[in-house]
C-alpha cells in the first residue's frame, strides 16, 4: 500500500459530473429538441422549459453535453479513481439518474472505441496496470449493482 501522504488522489473525494446523452433512435426519428446547454469551461447545465423558455441553470464540477465522448469522460473523472485503487485507496464511480438519462451508455457504452464504457476501461486500466508492475502483488475485488425499475 502506497504512503498517503505520497499520493497523487485529490484532495476533493466526491466529484459530481453530469453528462447529457446523445439522442437514441426513437428521439432523431421523432426529431426531438434538445432543452439542456452546457458550459463546460465552468460546468454550467441549463435546462430550458420549451413552453415558456424560461430556464434553470445549475453548475457541476463538470459537465458533458451530448456530442461528448466516454474516453474524455473516462480521463477526466474514473482514470484518478482507478489510479488511486491501484495506491490501495477503495474507489467508487456511482451512475445516478432516472430511466433513460444515460447510466448505462455511460458506465457500460457501445462498442465504438470512443463510447466504450467506464467500466471496461476501468478493468483494462487495472489489469493492464496489474500485468506490468513488479515486485508487487494484488488482490483484485470488484462489485457492481445495477438497480433497475427501482429492484
Amino acid at each position: 500500500r502506497s504512503d498517503p501522504s505520497t499520493s497523487t488522489m485529490p484532495e476533493e473525494t466526491v466529484r459530481v459530473l453530469v453528462r447529457c446523452r446523445p439522442f437514441n433512435k426513437r428521439e432523431k426519428d421523432m426529431s426531438c429538441d434538445g432543452v439542456i446547454s452546457m458550459t463546460s469551461e465552468n460546468g454550467k447545465v441549463t435546462i430550458t422549459k420549451p413552453a415558456d423558455g424560461a430556464t434553470k441553470s445549475f453548475t457541476f464540477d463538470s459537465c458533458y453535453n451530448m456530442d461528448s465522448n466516454s474516453k474524455a469522460i473516462y480521463e477526466e473523472m474514473a482514470f484518478p479513481v482507478v489510479e488511486g485503487v491501484l495506491e490501495g485507496f477503495n474507489g467508487t464511480v456511482f451512475a445516478y439518474g432516472q430511466t433513460g438519462c444515460g447510466k448505462s451508455f455511460t458506465m457500460e457504452g457501445i462498442p465504438d472505441p470512443l463510447h466504450r464504457g467506464i467500466t471496461p476501461r476501468s478493468f483494462e486500466h487495472i489489469f493492464q496496470e496489474v500485468s506490468v508492475r513488479e515486485n508487487t502483488k494484488f488482490l483484485i475485488r470488484a462489485s457492481y449493482i445495477e438497480i433497475y425499475n427501482e429492484q
